[in-house]
């Protein structure tokens, strides 16, 4: 970037009118020329050119690339509530007293932010970007016929993958499973007599959508598995589901869709709801987003309203307003984080990216929140967590150690 379009970005930036494009582009130079001197000649022509700085005064400089980190402009009423920033400038450490919270916005937009003190001393840490290349996951996942066979999606070519009775199963152009029965009334007669059964499952690192004989649609998140009839015959529609989905169930209010986990049954007409049921995470989450669900939890029965979740529990089970935006972020081909704790996180990443995470050390209790495309590489993700300088990650091969 040259000198005349870096003075242009600081200044725009600090009248209030950079655009997120122009944002990004001054955020990636300033990430990687922190200690160019042409940005010090830039910054001090943008002093000369705006009341708001004192030329002379670092702190103002300082204060200058704490905003820009941050997202928000300079002269802003709560613009000393960072207590820890990137280290762009390294004597910033030593200036910034104690406060409540941190915040930190990157150009992928990921930020993360804590409820408690930090020593300066740990915050002063440094450590080199993460150079492993982990490459995220994909839509991968087996599919088990009735009769045995497995078909191993991601290697299976478009088209045609199997016939049983009446039924046939295609994989999609863009990857998507798609369930139909036949139109001749010999295959139906057909379909009627036989109940099968079929399963698919994504690895860890997977992901895969399939589309129901009736219509419903289901999104497999990494490390799960649904069963289900190939032809839903009787009077409900069942499915089995072990970890994360997202079902879109077709209307059909003379056939109930139930869906199966441990210790509790959905039951719905036609709507759309995800069911975290990951034996990791705690009790199962049933998240509905739009219609109505019937749960039924042992000898409870609850109904939801779209927006509330029901978490299961052995002695008080509770419905709680959720948000849905960090629910179906994972559908969306995001993480988002909202005050989430560093296992909680690592849990998800060991998940999509196939790595094996340990801990190392006294793990500070902070809390981190934000979004970033689940498409990038695990190396960006922990490099931008590594900002806040609360923790660390040492990466050897495949595991990952997090530590203090």
């Amino acid at each position: 970037m040259n000198q005349n379009k870096l003075i242009e970005l600081l200044g725009l930036f600090v009248d209030g009118g950079i655009s997120r494009e122009e944002y990004d582009l001054l955020f990636d130079y300033i990430r990687a020329n922190s200690e160019d001197e042409e940005l010090n000649i830039a910054i001090d022509t943008v002093f000369k050119n705006s009341k708001k700085f004192n030329p002379l005064n670092s702190d103002d400089k300082e204060v200058l690339l704490q905003s820009i980190i941050r997202n928000k402009h300079f002269g802003s009423e709560n613009q000393n509530e960072l207590e820890i920033i990137p280290t762009f400038a390294p004597s910033l450490w030593y200036q910034l007293g104690i406060a409540a919270s941190i915040l930190i916005l990157i150009t992928t937009g990921l930020y993360f932010y804590k409820n408690r003190t930090v020593d300066v001393n740990i915050a002063a840490k440094v450590v080199e970007p993460t150079e492993a290349i982990i490459t995220p996951g994909y839509d991968k996942a087996i599919l088990t016929l009735s009769d045995g066979t497995k078909i191993i999606l991601e290697d299976a070519k478009n088209g045609i993958l199997a016939n049983q009775a009446g039924v046939s199963i295609q994989k999609k152009s863009d990857g998507e499973l798609l369930y139909s029965f036949s139109n001749s009334a010999n295959s139906v007669t057909q379909a009627e007599d036989n109940i099968l059964y079929n399963k698919i499952e994504t690895p860890i690192g997977g992901k895969y959508q399939v589309n129901l004989p009736d219509g419903s649609k289901v999104w497999l998140n990494s490390s799960s598995s649904l069963r289900f009839s190939a032809l839903f015959n009787g009077d409900t529609r069942e499915v089995e589901l072990s970890g994360e989905a997202y079902f879109d169930v077709s209307k059909n209010k003379s056939k109930p869709f139930r869906v199966i986990t441990k210790d509790q049954i959905v039951e719905v007409l036609g709507t759309q709801f995800n069911i975290n049921s990951y034996s990791d995470e705690g009790p199962i989450k049933t998240t509905l987003i739009e219609g109505s669900v019937k749960i039924i939890y042992k000898d409870k029965v609850v109904l939801l309203s779209p927006g509330q979740q029901f978490q299961p529990k052995e002695l008080v089970s509770a419905v709680l307003e959720a948000d849905t935006e960090e629910v179906v972020a994972w559908k969306e081909g995001y993480f988002v984080f909202k005050n989430e704790d560093i296992k909680s996180i690592m849990r998800k990443l060991s998940r999509w990216y196939n790595v094996e995470v340990s801990y190392s050390g006294d793990i500070p209790e902070v809390g981190f929140g934000g979004n970033i495309s689940r498409s990038k590489d695990i190396s960006e993700v922990l490099d931008v967590l590594q900002l806040t300088n609360a923790i660390h990650f040492k990466v050897e091969g495949r595991r990952i150690t997090v530590m203090r």
